[in-house]
């Protein structure tokens, strides 16, 4: 495991993009994706959950919950040592000229405008972050597929040296550091989030 002061103190060279994910990575989240068949809810999924989550025939996604700005705002939990690691990360690279992106598995918000004032609200500088990427806009099957197609899109600009993501599912950072073979030239740097908040370099 990384102490949150060895991990600030890592020094990298270079131009870099971080990735974070916001379910159960800086939020504990409740809202829930439900599994709709014949008309009928028959499974709400969580994050982790429908991070690997695989439709039955006939079965279909109600993400109406999970869009919901207001949800997200109202009943979310930061989790604090990510948090505060964000913090530092985001206010580095600003300093440094290297880029953080937001990556979830959720489509666009209804209101974008409430879903920024969550991070507002508990201190994290969302108006220094690059770009927010809705991966669920795409629904190229699952999770993992959406935000490898997103990181496809940065890092073949051929503008990065590294790219760091933090993620709290083992599949998307399976699919993170599968990327390696393809751009040689990057130094790539997985980090499993834990539930507390600790981080583990996989």
């Amino acid at each position: 495991m990384l102490s949150f002061y060895e991990y600030i103190t890592e020094k990298s060279d270079g131009r870099g993009l971080t990735v974070f994910d916001i379910d159960e990575t800086l939020f504990q989240t409740k809202a829930k994706v439900k599994i709709v068949k014949d008309g009928e809810v028959v499974r709400s999924l969580d994050n982790q959950e429908y991070n690997v989550y695989k439709l039955k025939p006939g079965e279909s996604y109600d993400y109406s919950e999970f869009r919901s700005a207001q949800v997200f705002h109202d009943t979310s939990l930061p989790i604090e040592r990510m948090v505060e690691k964000a913090k530092v990360i985001i206010k580095n690279a600003t300093a440094a000229g290297s880029k953080v992106i937001i990556i979830t598995a959720r489509a666009q918000f209804d209101d974008h405008k409430v879903f920024l004032a969550a991070f507002r609200k508990h201190g994290i500088p969302v108006d220094d972050i690059h770009k927010i990427e809705t991966s669920g806009d795409l629904k190229l099957g699952s999770s993992a597929k959406n935000k490898r197609f997103v990181f496809h899109k940065y890092l073949k600009s051929g503008q990065y040296d590294r790219a760091r993501f933090f993620d709290d599912a083992m599949s998307n950072i399976t699919m993170f550091k599968s990327l390696a073979k393809q751009y040689p030239d990057i130094k790539f740097e997985a980090y499993l989030v834990n539930h507390d908040g600790s981080i583990k370099k996989v």
